[in-house]
């Protein structure tokens, strides 16, 4: 919802030295490598921020822990099942997967990517929800636009 000059201007403060208006409304960016390795550390210090405040939020009561590999691209959130099924606590994923996808899309990753969130019972350790992003995404604007008929 950003001006698109704005949003360019700002790239280039940032570093980017070059920026081409796509066809379909996104932007490419060019940059350094030493620029895109610092912007991919930032991105990574971001998203491991917000596992530590997910974890220890008072507002995620039921998340225990959260882990993730390597590349944002999967997350497993270990839960009291009880208190996750009873609660809104799976919001905690949404934010996962976006920030997983921007991840996946600032390092290069096929504009296709999917990032999987597992959500798995601490006392049995069995993965009993998964969501796939942005599948999820697609699905909820598909159920939206059906209840709204």
């Amino acid at each position: 919802g950003q001006d698109i000059d704005t949003v360019i201007a700002d790239a280039k403060k940032e570093g980017v030295t070059e920026v081409t208006k796509n066809e379909d409304g996104s932007l490419t960016y060019k940059m350094t490598k030493a620029k895109h390795k610092e912007m991919m550390q930032e991105l990574e210090k971001s998203i491991l921020e917000t596992i530590e405040e997910t974890k220890n939020s008072k507002d995620y009561v039921s998340i225990k822990d959260i882990t993730h590999n390597d590349s944002f691209s999967e997350f497993t959130l270990v839960v009291d099942k009880a208190k996750y099924e009873n609660s809104m606590d799976g919001f905690a994923a949404l934010g996962l997967g976006m920030s997983g996808m921007m991840y996946q899309i600032y390092n290069g990753s096929d504009p296709d990517t999917k990032v999987k969130i597992l959500i798995k019972d601490e006392a049995t350790q069995e993965v009993f929800d998964e969501t796939v992003y942005p599948d999820a995404l697609e699905q909820e604007g598909t159920e939206e636009n059906t209840q709204s008929k």
